[in-house]
């Protein structure tokens, strides 16, 4: 039996609603066909936003949006996505597929579905084609409320006061697809940029994002952080979980062996190690700590579905999925003394998304149920706690992962929130839960578990779903329980 100990006298920081948010960038049917159809289309909407989608995001819990891009953004010239919308430039998506982009969900797209979703905002902006003018007016566009040629633009494409920011990404990726540039370069570059993200409302600080590494790569977060330290208030690590041995063959998202299983899960697993590195790097030139990490694009990456438009990056999703979101935003929780936001990517259709969409059909796919079952612990204060469990291994990968991930968390209310993900795909495990200091007087908790290739589809969309979990006994400070393989639980005690 192993042992998990839980400690309420160790609160330790504040679980940032933020590590819980998305990414949805104009790229397949993330954006067009996935949250917006348009105010014209069959499908039952409200101002071009999709009603049952909206609805199940609302309800998932979804706090921040992540928009235009990604790559996107790179490419995105604000001013061709304003006015009316027959008089919209039109444009081909040269990042993603070769369509056109007609430019119908722009900045007011992007605000109304905001707040439809009742969530922040998070723009990024164009560093890779764009110019500092071009950022500059797209800021005063969004959050100026005084005399201003941008804001009266505002006012005549219909909105009479203006938006509020809560992040500003200044370029993404300018080591690839934002620009090929040098650390050094792009770090000089953003402090010009960011000059010009000006806070026009005292009420209304926007927290500037810099761009930051592609994995593993510690030269450019040290580079960047010495120019940026004093100039920035995140940094965003951007880190895929691709089990392939190439970009070229990436892996199947459903039609894999249970080695690849244990290769994705542990290859998601070393984002630990990652963000441990990353901040220790971020520490060695700003000790003060002026700088949080972003981690504004995760999840799985696998091949698209086989006859869907490669450039689409559409894929299934599975248990495998779901484990790794687990485990992920157990990490994430586990750190949030300095992750401040993070974004799965992406929301709808695209990567390791929350819903896909079929005509007028929507499904929840694993992951979704996952940021559903976690949704509490947003805000809540992270306690500490500990898990004893074994390694599994992955001999392809040559890397290894806890056999149990584990998180908790304790609301205003005293009530303790735990999740906790066994990766096994054979094993089950048996634990014993002790909450110091504390009697226990009722427990509640629900589960996701199965095979590692069910997933939901158009043809059984409830084939996995969260139920109740009942298989634990309560203690009078705390409870055992035997958790099946592949299966992510949640606990609420009081």
């Amino acid at each position: 039996m192993e042992k998990y100990l839980i400690n309420p006298n160790h609160k330790i920081s504040k679980i940032s609603k933020d590590i819980y948010g998305h990414f949805s960038e104009h790229l397949g049917r993330c954006i067009y066909n996935g949250v917006y159809v348009g105010e014209n289309s069959k499908i039952p909407n409200i101002n071009g936003m999709r009603c049952d989608v909206v609805n199940a995001l609302k309800d998932m819990g979804l706090p921040v949006l992540r928009w235009p891009g990604g790559c996107f953004a790179d490419e995105y010239h604000w001013k061709d996505g304003i006015g009316p919308k027959e008089n919209r430039k039109k444009m081909v998506n040269t990042h993603w597929g070769g369509v056109v982009e007609d430019n119908s969900f722009g900045t007011h797209e992007y605000f109304e579905l905001c707040r439809q979703l009742g969530c922040d905002s998070y723009i990024n902006g164009n560093v890779g084609s764009g110019t500092v003018a071009e950022m500059n007016e797209w800021v005063e566009y969004m959050t100026f409320d005084g005399i201003s040629p941008m804001a009266q633009l505002r006012k005549e494409n219909g909105q009479d006061k203006p938006w509020k920011i809560k992040y500003f990404g200044v370029g993404n990726e300018s080591w690839g697809c934002g620009g090929n540039m040098d650390p050094e370069y792009y770090g000089c570059l953003y402090k010009r940029y960011n000059t010009y993200v000006r806070d026009y409302d005292s009420n209304n600080r926007i927290k500037r994002i810099a761009c930051g590494p592609n994995g593993g790569d510690y030269h450019w977060t040290r580079e960047v952080m010495d120019k940026v330290k004093h100039h920035a208030q995140g940094i965003a690590l951007h880190y895929y979980t691709v089990p392939g041995d190439s970009w070229d063959h990436k892996g199947s998202a459903t039609d894999f062996t249970v080695d690849e299983y244990y290769k994705t899960v542990c290859k998601a697993y070393h984002i630990e190690e990652l963000i441990n590195n990353h901040i220790a790097v971020m520490d060695s030139i700003n000790p003060q700590k002026w700088v949080q990490l972003i981690v504004d694009e995760w999840g799985t990456w696998y091949d698209v579905e086989p006859g869907t438009n490669p450039g689409f990056l559409y894929q299934q999703n599975t248990m495998r999925d779901a484990v790794v979101a687990a485990l992920t935003l157990n990490i994430f929780n586990k750190h949030s003394d300095r992750i401040m936001m993070a974004n799965i990517a992406q929301t709808v259709n695209v990567l390791q998304a929350v819903i896909l969409t079929d005509g007028d059909e929507m499904l929840l796919t694993p992951t979704y149920h996952v940021f559903k079952m976690y949704k509490e612990h947003q805000e809540n204060t992270l306690l500490g706690s500990y898990i004893t469990t074994d390694e599994i291994k992955s001999d392809s990968a040559k890397m290894s992962c806890p056999k149990l991930i584990e998180s908790a968390s304790i609301d205003d209310n005293g009530v303790i929130y735990s999740t906790v993900t066994n990766v096994s795909e054979t094993e089950s495990a048996e634990i014993k839960c002790q909450i110091a200091d504390t009697d226990v007087s009722e427990i509640t908790a629900e589960i996701l578990t199965g095979d590692i290739h069910d997933k939901n589809d158009f043809n059984d969309k409830e084939n996995v779903t969260v139920k109740e979990f009942k298989d634990f006994t309560k203690l009078a400070d705390g409870f055992t329980a035997v958790l099946p393989p592949c299966s992510v639980v949640k606990f609420v005690i009081k």
